[in-house]
This record gives structure tokens, sequence and C-alpha cells, in this order.
């Protein structure tokens, strides 16, 4: 049986740097949700991490590897 009142999840909002309970600002500005607020807090971290990954698989995939 699900539940029928889930946790809504931590995002990080992008346009006032805060972290938020919940979808509480627009979906526009929002990174997540994350399964906590200590998580959420390091949002841009996990989307640099994220970034710099797929851009070394596009280089490895294009043989381009320096």
């Amino acid at each position: 049986m699900s539940d029928p009142n889930p946790d809504p999840g931590w995002y990080y909002n992008t346009r006032t740097g805060q972290v938020e309970h919940g979808e509480v600002g627009r979906a526009i500005d929002r990174l997540g949700p994350y399964p906590d607020r200590a998580t959420a807090e390091r949002a841009l971290q996990i989307a640099r991490e994220r970034t710099e990954a797929a851009d070394k698989a596009d280089k490895a995939w294009s043989g381009d590897d320096d």
C-alpha cells in the first residue's frame, strides 16, 4: 500500500539560494527533489559533478580525451 502522505522532498531554489521543504518555489527555480535537507544544500555541487561527468563521457565517446 502506498503512503497517502508521502514526504514532498527537499529542493534547492536557484533564485533565492534557499533550501525548501516541498514545492514552495516555482518549478523553474528548483533543483530536486532530494531526500533530505543536507543533500539539497549540496544541490549546486551535485549538479556541477554531474555536468563534469557528462562532459567527460561526451569527450570519451567522441574520442577527444584531452
